[in-house]
């Protein structure tokens, strides 16, 4: 709806110099043209002395402020008064008039805005209805009677006559209104095309049948001599002629052309005013009243009625045309819908004949197949012209179908949507197979059943598959066993090490320091010490959590080293075979662990044939595919095979071959960790270990070790070269750990060696000893400590804040190890003497003997030295 909004910006409509002129000049034309209107309704003679037959000013005041809005009120306020400028009236009279103008002008703007589509008012019937009750009143009504009040003001004439005068110039204003508005505004808003020539013809014959009909009925040339006198012709009652105008009035408004019925209309009654100020029928000059009541009445009607129908064709047209073109478009959306249809058709038959591990059909609502893609025929046997009209009891076995399994199925799922089917059906050669799938319901947009969609899979392979999975989640449940006892051994074995450090050192200690009648009792001590030591390595590496130290080694050279070994733990009466190749077998592992592995093999081999016979041990190359599983990372194993021809374990002991503490044996001559220790080596190593076995043939155990192919072995001189240096200078070993009874024993061993200690139970203390200055030639720790700072975290605070002061590890067993970086050393409890040696042989070189000017412990510091 466009309205003209009665607002500053709207009366004045200029904010700069441009703005300005381009408003003053609109002004200037629209006071020019509008003064020039208005002047022309008073050349016309007065019939009636107090009014004219039309007052055209109202009319254009309003079109003109329908169109331009309420910015041109200047203009029509000086170009309404500026008739009475024209004349002798008083300036009260053209105030009043100009002012009676304006305000008919604002409020018909604004009813019309607000209640009738503003310009676009003349588009509809109802619209042009509302236009013509806003300008009878009160656009006409304050425009006259402001008018009629200024006349008052001036002339002072009786009640009668100022009755007449008000009702005659309403009804002036209200007519000329109805016939000079709608033609203004229809040009004004007329398109700028060029309109078709047939069109363009059409309504100017239009106009000029009106015209023509108008001067025929009304104008004083037929029948006067106001030209010649052979225009005189006489017609009686001709003023009747001029409901012929209907005719063309009728058409141009059944075509829809509310322009060229306005303005035909207009032309119009233009004649007949030119006759009514005449005199000429049907205005007779006798009765003045009557004349203008009939101008009045046919102005009204040849203007309002044809303008309304001519708003309902063109709104019919306009809907029509609409309608048409959503018509259009509806027709090619039903074009663009049917292809997409027949394409999703196609793409979906492509894709059911594309799916190859599922058989897809389609059934009737009574279970005849309808359709049928190659994987069903591939899968169950029949072609689409064999199957398609049969029902698909046929798949079912016999007693299925006597059962009436396929009618519970389509009743299921024609209930709950979907029936999920899972058992034995019968292909086309009458072989049983294993299906599971779902047979689906299909149903209208009105949800009527329409028919079923069965979706079937062959899961024959299924069967043996889920054997397999069985036998794998035996094997799973079997490796979380040993995982649950690796851990629980690990935790055992990491506070039995403390306790098997202080026996062995002290019986370390004994043998210095006691009498020497003693040795029977302390060799005993340390050769229990020694068992505790073996067994808790031989737990920790079935846990997987024994610190190991491994290194690229050549495993056929390595194995072939051993063979002394091996032979001595064997007796006399069993032959040892050896298949080893030549070829660089490189594997990355703890040599004394696998040494260790193999002697328990051998160890348990041996005593499965107390009547002798044959180990052999062979080297050979696996894949991952193969022996090993296919689960594993690497991609080539080296496998160990060691066979025995013993007795043999009977299947129902085999899967506990491995379990720590299990054994065959006599009590006494086994503690059933041996093969645990083999167990964890391997799988430690990133490998895996089998068993096969036997009664009455042998057993044989195979360990696998990942390829490390790609590394550098390791030179055997070079591992094994230890140079024995001279006994250092005397230096200090800060020992820290939160056992005095170990750093008791710890600091026994380092004195041995001939090195001065000083002992801190927590990293805290640790780091305040060094802060204060005291002098320390290596730190040993402990890596389990309380506190906030454990072992390793005491290394990197060490490394951190004294970058020259060596450190090193001890743990029986700890997680906290694997955060240890590897250029950290950690040394193995328990250990001896030779083995502390050993290890601060491999730390780096001792610091030089301390200086003078390096400050020395505090008193405090000495009080807890030990000598």
């Amino acid at each position: 709806m466009e309205r003209a909004r009665f607002d500053k910006a709207g009366i004045f409509a200029f904010g700069d110099a441009r703005s300005a002129v381009t408003y003053s000049v609109e002004v200037l034309i629209v006071t020019a043209l509008y003064g020039s209107l208005a002047a022309s309704a008073h050349l016309l003679p007065a019939i009636n002395p107090a009014a004219t037959p039309l007052w055209p000013p109202t009319g254009v005041a309003l079109a003109l402020m329908l169109l331009r809005g309420y910015r041109v009120w200047p203009a029509i306020l000086v170009g309404a008064a500026a008739p009475y400028l024209m004349t002798d009236r008083s300036l009260l009279e053209f105030v009043a008039a100009g002012i009676g103008t304006l305000l008919a002008a604002l409020a018909g703007t604004w009813l019309i805005g607000r209640w009738s589509n503003g310009r676009q008012t003349f588009a509809t019937p109802s619209g042009v209805a509302k236009f013509a009750s806003i300008s009878l009143a009160p656009t006409a009504m304050i425009s006259s009677f402001t008018a009629l009040a200024g006349f008052i003001f001036v002339s002072e004439p009786s009640f009668p006559d100022s009755v007449a005068a008000g009702l005659t110039w309403w009804l002036a204003d209200a007519a000329a209104t109805l016939v000079i508005a709608p033609v203004i505004v229809l040009l004004a808003m007329m398109p700028l095309r060029v309109s078709p020539r047939w069109d363009l013809l059409e309504s100017i014959a239009v106009i000029a049948l009106a015209g023509l009909i108008g001067i025929v009925a009304y104008s004083p040339l037929i029948g006067s001599d106001l030209i010649s006198d052979e225009l005189n012709v006489p017609l009686p009652h001709r003023g009747l002629l001029g409901f012929l105008v209907l005719l063309p009035l009728i058409w141009t408004s059944l075509r829809g052309n509310r322009c060229t019925a306005a303005t035909a209309a207009l032309i119009f009654t233009g004649m007949a005013v030119w006759g009514f100020a005449f005199g000429n029928d049907p205005f007779p000059k006798t009765d003045p009243n009557a004349a203008l009541l009939s101008l009045l009445v046919l102005t009204i009607s040849v203007s309002a009625p044809p303008l309304a129908l001519a708003a309902a064709i063109a709104t019919r047209q306009t809907t029509e045309a609409h309608l048409l073109s959503v018509q259009d478009q509806l027709n090619g959306q039903l074009e663009r819908n049917a292809l997409a249809l027949d394409s999703i058709r196609r793409h979906f038959q492509t894709l059911i004949e594309g799916v190859v591990d599922y058989a897809i059909f389609a059934l009737d609502r009574e279970g005849h197949v309808t359709s049928w893609n190659s994987t069903a025929q591939k899968i169950i046997g029949y072609t689409s012209e064999e199957i398609i009209g049969k029902h698909f009891g046929i798949f079912y076995r016999p007693d299925e179908r006597r059962a009436g399994s396929p009618t519970h199925a389509l009743e299921t799922a024609t209930e709950r949507g979907k029936y999920d089917v899972e058992g034995w059906r019968i292909r086309k050669n009458g072989t049983p197979f294993f299906i599971t799938g779902s047979v689906s319901s299909s149903h209208d947009d009105a949800g009527n059943l329409i028919g079923f969609i069965s979706i079937l899979r062959d899961a024959t392979e299924r069967r043996d598959a889920e054997e397999k999975l069985v036998q794998a989640r035996e094997q799973l449940a079997m490796s979380q066993k040993m995982e649950a006892i690796g851990k629980l051994t690990g935790g055992i074995a990491h506070d039995f090490n403390n306790l098997l450090m202080i026996i062995g050192g002290s019986a370390q200690i004994f043998t210095r320091l006691l009498d020497p009648k003693l040795p029977k009792a302390i060799e005993a001590i340390q050769t229990a010490a020694k068992r505790g030591e073996s067994l808790t390595r031989q737990l920790l590496t079935f846990s997987r959590h024994q610190h190991l130290s491994p290194t690229v080694v050549d495993l056929n050279a390595s194995i072939k080293n051993m063979r002394t070994m091996i032979e001595s733990s064997l007796r006399g009466n069993i032959v040892y075979n050896e298949n080893v190749g030549e070829g660089v077998a490189s594997v990355k592992v703890d040599l004394a662990e696998l040494e260790l592995a193999i002697v328990n093999i051998a160890v348990n081999a041996r005593d499965a044939m107390p009547s002798g016979g044959t180990f052999t041990l062979s080297v050979h190359a696996v894949t991952a595919n193969q022996e090993t599983g296919g689960d594993r990372r690497a991609k080539a194993f080296f496998a160990i095979a060691l066979s025995d021809t013993g007795t043999g374990i009977p299947p129902n002991l085999l899967s506990k071959m491995f379990d720590p503490f299990f054994t065959t044996k006599e009590v006494g001559k086994g503690t059933g960790l041996g093969l645990s220790q083999v167990y964890g080596f391997a799988h430690q190593a990133g490998g895996t270990v089998t068993a096969d076995s036997k009664v009455g043939q042998g057993t044989t155990i195979t360990i696998y070790l990942p390829s490390c192919a790609d590394e550098q072995i390791t030179s055997k001189e070079l591992a094994a070269a230890r140079a024995r240096s001279r006994q250092p200078q005397r230096q200090t070993v800060l020992i820290v750990d939160d056992s005095p009874e170990v750093a008791d024993v710890t600091s026994s061993l380092f004195e041995h060696l001939g090195y001065d200690t000083i002992y801190r139970d927590s990293a805290e203390a640790a780091l305040k000893l060094l802060e204060a200055g005291t002098k320390i030639d290596l730190v040993f720790s402990d890596i389990v400590m309380p506190g906030t700072i454990d072992g390793v975290g005491l290394a990197r605070e060490v490394r951190s804040r004294y970058p020259g002061l060596p450190i090193a590890l001890t743990t029986g067993y700890s997680d906290a190890a694997k955060a240890a970086p590897p250029s950290l050393k950690i040394l193995r409890k328990p250990f001896d003497t030779e083995a502390l040696r050993d290890f601060i042989h491999d730390l780096a070189p001792p610091r030089p003997t301390r200086s003078s000017g390096t400050p020395m412990a505090s008193s405090t510091t000495e009080a807890v030295r030990r000598n």
